[in-house]
């Protein structure tokens, strides 16, 4: 069979509309995620607003008019200001995968689509409550890196990022995973939630980088893969290029052997992973491109 018959995978067609009211959904979940894996206050940088009262006390020159509460100032005869606990923070670090493997598709979507609505929809989440967004890159050419920021700028910022595109075929770095832990490890110096968003083939010696990261922030794992990559349909034969390495092969889907032993394989290494995750304490969650993936998000959060 001719190279020039292979079809190379349909276009991205992106993540769909993300409705706003299962992000909020999805907010209260990722919440008692962190508080149940990182314990303790974490606070913003400035005080803010806040909404639960600290203290009353007499007003100083400097303080800010708008704090002063005008009923206890009547009560006592002496300007009295309001002090205010400052809003809890939290700052999320995405761990992108962009090899090409994340390219492939024969659902809805294909994986590089579902991983950029879930990176989307957690930058969303961590800009809620004066909180931060940052985001590593790996597999592609070039690590990308994007520094922790806040508001609508931190998610435009990742928007901007992610249309950039996933690496091309044969550029596959079997150690960008573990990479792109130890670099995050520098940058992410505050305890914080890491969302690693991959389909995890063909990545080595991660284990023990993910690991020391699962020490001191909340680790949630996001396992994107294809229907078509648990088992080979009988179609008889059939030709395929391996996107990491660009290797092509032939081989007769037909034969039942064949079938069985890639669904063997494949489920050894699904279960393999979920192993390894279950054991540094990191939350799986496994998303597919034939499904609704951002319901299906917020169904295995909660």
């Amino acid at each position: 069979m001719s190279s020039s018959l292979l079809a190379p995978p349909l276009a991205r067609q992106g993540p769909g509309p993300i409705a706003p009211q299962l992000i909020e959904a999805l907010d209260v979940a990722v919440s008692r995620l962190v508080a149940r894996t990182l314990p303790g206050d974490r606070r913003a940088a400035g005080v803010g607003a806040g909404t639960e009262l600290a203290q009353l006390r007499p007003y100083e020159l400097g303080d800010d008019v708008r704090h002063v509460d005008p009923a206890a100032s009547a009560r006592t005869g002496q300007v009295h200001v309001r002090q205010h606990v400052p809003e809890r923070t939290l700052t999320t670090w995405l761990l992108l995968d962009l090899s090409p493997s994340m390219a492939f598709g024969t659902g809805r979507r294909l994986k590089a689509d579902v991983a950029e609505g879930v990176a989307l929809a957690f930058a969303r989440l961590a800009v809620r409550r004066a909180g931060s967004v940052g985001l590593v890159g790996f597999g592609a050419a070039a690590p990308r890196l994007l520094g922790q920021r806040g508001a609508k700028p931190g998610v435009v910022a990742v928007r901007r990022l992610l249309a950039e595109g996933i690496a091309p075929d044969g550029l596959h770095d079997p150690a960008g995973l573990a990479d792109g832990t130890r670099r995050l490890a520098r940058l992410a110096r505050q305890p914080g939630l890491v969302v690693v968003i991959s389909d995890f083939r063909d990545q080595h010696a991660w284990e023990r980088p993910l690991g020391s990261l699962r020490i001191r922030h909340s680790l949630l794992a996001v396992e994107i893969s294809d229907p078509r990559e648990h088992e080979l349909p009988d179609v008889g034969r059939l030709a395929l290029v391996d996107p990491e390495s660009g290797v092509r092969l032939e081989l007769d889907t037909s034969r039942r052997a064949i079938r069985e032993r890639f669904a063997a394989l494949e489920h050894e290494r699904r279960a393999t992973l979920s192993r390894e995750l279950r054991r540094l304490r990191i939350d799986h969650l496994a998303l597919s491109t034939a499904d609704d993936w951002l319901r299906e998000l917020g169904r295995q959060l909660r």
